[in-house]
C-alpha cells in the first residue's frame, strides 16, 4: 500500500487534570514536533536499507507501543519516552514507501508532501483558535469514517475496485476533520488527555494526511 492508517489512540477514560489551553498547546506542539522529526531521521536512515516486510514489522511494533502509552499515561516520562521510541518505529516502517516514490519520482514529491502538511495543519489550528470551530461532538462520526475507511483499504488491497487517489483523497478529508477535532480539544484544555496523549494523535493526524498527500502528488507528477 502506498499509505497505511492508524487508529487514533482514543481509548481509555480521560482523567488528567486541565491544562491552560495555550501551555497545552506549547506542550504538545513541541512534542509532536520533535516526534515527527525522530521518524524523519528514521525514515532517512533506513531509506534503502529495509524492505516492505521490516516496515510492516516496525510499523506493528509502533501499534503495540500505542496502546503502551495510554496504559502509561500516569507517568509521562515513560509516556513521552515510549512516545519518540513509536516515532522511530514509525520512521523504519514509512522508509520502504517513501524510499519508493523517491526512486520512481525524485525527493521533490515527498519534500512538497511534508511541506504542505505541516502549512496544512498550521492553517487548521489557525481556523479553530481564530474562530472557536469544535468539531468534537462530531468526532464519533469522523471515526466511523476512518474505520469504514481502512475497511474499504483492505478489501480493495485485494480488488482494487478504489484507484488510490481517490482512497487518497477520502484519507485526506477524514484526518482533516480529526485535526480540527483534535485542536479543538487542546483548545478547549485537553479533555482530560496528556500532552503525550494529545500529541501522538495530532501526530498520527499529520503521518496520514503526509501520505494521503504523497499518494495525490505522485499520480500528478506521474501523468505529467
Amino acid at each position: 500500500m502506498a499509505f497505511h492508517i492508524q487508529p487514533q489512540t482514543r481509548v481509555g477514560a480521560p482523567a488528567a487534570a486541565a491544562i491552560p489551553a495555550h501551555s497545552l498547546l506549547g506542550q504538545v506542539l513541541g512534542i509532536t514536533a520533535l516526534g515527527l522529526l525522530i521518524t524523519a531521521f528514521s525514515a532517512y536512515a533506513f531509506g534503502g536499507i529495509v524492505g516492505f516486510g521490516v516496515g510492516l514489522l516496525a510499523l506493528l511494533g509502533g501499534f503495540a507501543l500505542l496502546f503502551a502509552i495510554n496504559a502509561t499515561r500516569a507517568n509521562e516520562a515513560l509516556s513521552l519516552a515510549l512516545f519518540y521510541l513509536f516515532a522511530f518505529l514509525e520512521g523504519i516502517g514509512l522508509a520502504p514507501t517513501i524510499a519508493h516514490f523517491v526512486s520512481y519520482l525524485g525527493p521533490d514529491v515527498v519534500t512538497q508532501a511534508a511541506l504542505t502538511t505541516g502549512l496544512g495543519l498550521l492553517a487548521l489550528a489557525v481556523v479553530v483558535y481564530a474562530t472557536g470551530l469544535d468539531l468534537r461532538r462530531f468526532q464519533g462520526l469522523f471515526f466511523l469514517a476512518l474505520i469504514a475507511l481502512v475497511l474499504f483499504g483492505i478489501v480493495s488491497a485485494f480488488t482494487h475496485f478504489v484507484h488510490p487517489t481517490l482512497y487518497a483523497w477520502a484519507t485526506l478529508v477524514i484526518f482533516s476533520g480529526l485535526v480540527l477535532v483534535d485542536f479543538a480539544r487542546i483548545r478547549a484544555g485537553g479533555d482530560g488527555y496528556t500532552p503525550v496523549q494529545l500529541a501522538v494523535q495530532i501526530y498520527l493526524d499529520a503521518i496520514n494526511i503526509f501520505l494521503a498527500l504523497l499518494q495525490i502528488f505522485s499520480g500528478r507528477r506521474s501523468r505529467d
